[in-house]
C-alpha cells in the first residue's frame, strides 16, 4: 500500500530466496571480495567485445541466482532489469537466453533498487510468484560510452569514479524464509545544474538525501531504526555531501552505520579507483553479495539501500545539458 507520498509498504513482504554477485578482477581485490560468488580474473571473460563480456556477466548472475533459489528459468514469472548501455542491451540481450517475460528499466546506477522495488511490488500484489531483478555494468563499456575508452589513457580528476565490473541478481518470492523486502521509496528526479561527468557523486548526493528524508517521513522512522544505511555510489565526494544535506534537514547520521557501496567495494587508499566505485553493478554486487550475506548470518536485521543514478546520456552531455539524478530506497529486513 502507499505510505505517505512516495513509499510502498508491502503488506506481504516478498522474500529474497536466491542471489548472486559476480565481479571482475579489480573488485576481486577489494575489501569485500570474499562475499562474491565468482571473481573473473580477466576483463574480457574470453569474449570478443567488452559489451559481450558484460552480457555474459549478467547471464551468469541470473542463472546462478535462479539455481541458488532451487528453481529453473521456467519458474520465473517476470525478469526486471536494466543497465547503462544504450537501449539497455546487456539486459535485453541476456533476456533472450532466459526466455521469460521481461520488463526493461533504466534508472542509471539506481537500477538495482528500482528493479528490486518493482519485482517486490509484483510479488506483493499477487501478480507473480517468482520475480527476478538483475543489473550489471562493465568498466570498459561504461567508461567508453560516457567518458573515454581505457585505451585512450586520459588522466581523471580525483572526483571521478571507477565503474564496477560486476552483475548482481536476486530472485524474489511470495513465500520462503530469509531477508524480506518490506518497503520501497521511489525517488524524484533532481537536477542541481551540475554538468561535470567526472563528478557524479556530487551531482547525485541531493537526490540521495531527498529520498532518505522522504523515506523517514513516509515510514515514520529515524536513522537509528536501521542497522545499516548505504547509498549507491556517491563515493568519497558525494557521500559526505549527502550527510551534510541530511544534517541541514535535521537528520543526523552520526549514530547510525552510514556507508556507501562505492566506498565498500574498493579500497580507495590502495586501489587506483579515484573517488570510489560506480555503475549499475556497484550497489547490486554489494547488496546481493556482501550485505545480504551479513543479514543471513544474523549480523544485520534491518538495512536501507539507497541506490543513486545520474540520468545523463552521451548526447545530453554533448548538448551541454546538466545532469538530472535520482535515488530509489529499498528497506530489507531479516525474518
Amino acid at each position: 500500500m502507499l505510505k505517505g507520498q512516495q513509499t510502498w509498504k508491502f503488506q506481504h513482504p516478498p522474500v529474497i530466496i536466491g542471489t548472486s554477485a559476480i565481479v571482475g578482477p579489480e573488485e576481486g581485490q577489494g575489501p569485500i571480495a570474499t562475499d562474491f560468488d565468482l571473481i573473473h580474473e580477466q576483463l574480457d571473460l574470453q569474449e570478443q567485445t567488452w559489451e559481450k563480456a558484460e552480457r555474459k556477466l549478467l547471464e551468469q548472475a541470473t542463472h546462478m541466482a535462479i539455481t541458488k533459489a532451487n528453481l529453473t528459468a521456467n519458474h520465473i514469472d517476470y525478469f526486471i532489469g536494466g543497465d547503462l548501455l544504450n537501449q539497455i542491451i546487456s539486459n535485453s540481450f541476456a533476456a533472450r537466453s532466459l526466455s521469460v517475460p521481461y520488463i526493461g528499466v533504466f534508472g542509471a546506477c539506481s537500477t538495482s533498487m528500482e528493479s528490486l522495488a518493482l519485482a517486490s511490488l509484483l510479488i506483493d500484489s499477487g501478480n507473480a510468484d517468482y520475480a527476478l531483478a538483475a543489473t550489471c555494468s562493465h568498466n570498459c563499456t561504461v567508461e567508453k560510452q560516457f567518458r573515454y575508452p581505457t585505451e585512450y589513457g586520459s588522466q581523471k580528476p580525483p572526483t571521478a569514479q571507477f565503474t564496477v565490473t560486476g552483475a548482481g541478481a536476486a530472485v524474489i518470492s511470495s513465500r520462503g524464509t530469509g531477508p524480506r523486502v518490506t518497503s520501497a521509496t521511489i525517488g524524484k528526479v533532481m537536477d542541481m545544474g551540475m554538468k561535470d561527468p567526472f563528478n557524479m557523486g556530487g551531482a547525485m548526493a541531493p537526490a540521495a538525501a531527498d529520498t532518505i528524508r522522504t523515506h523517514f517521513h513516509d515510514m515514520g522512522r529515524k536513522p537509528e531504526d536501521y542497522d545499516l544505511i548505504v547509498t549507491g555510489d556517491l563515493a568519497s565526494v558525494g557521500h559526505p555531501i549527502a550527510k551534510d544535506l541530511l544534517k541541514k534537514a535535521k537528520i543526523y547520521m552520526d549514530n547510525t552505520a552510514f556507508n556507501d557501496c562505492g566506498l565498500m567495494v574498493f579500497d580507495i587508499e590502495k586501489q587506483a579507483v579515484q573517488a570510489g566505485g560506480s555503475g549499475c553493478g556497484c550497489s547490486a554486487v554489494v547488496t546481493y553479495g556482501h550485505i545480504l550475506k551479513r543479514m543471513n548470518k544474523g549480523e544485520l536485521k534491518r538495512v536501507l539501500i539507497v541506490a543513486t543514478g545520474a540520468l545523463l546520456s552521451p548526447l545530453s552531455y554533448q548538448q551541454g545539458e546538466s545532469i538530472p539524478c535520482i535515488a530509489h530506497a529499498v528497506s530489507i529486513e531479516m525474518d
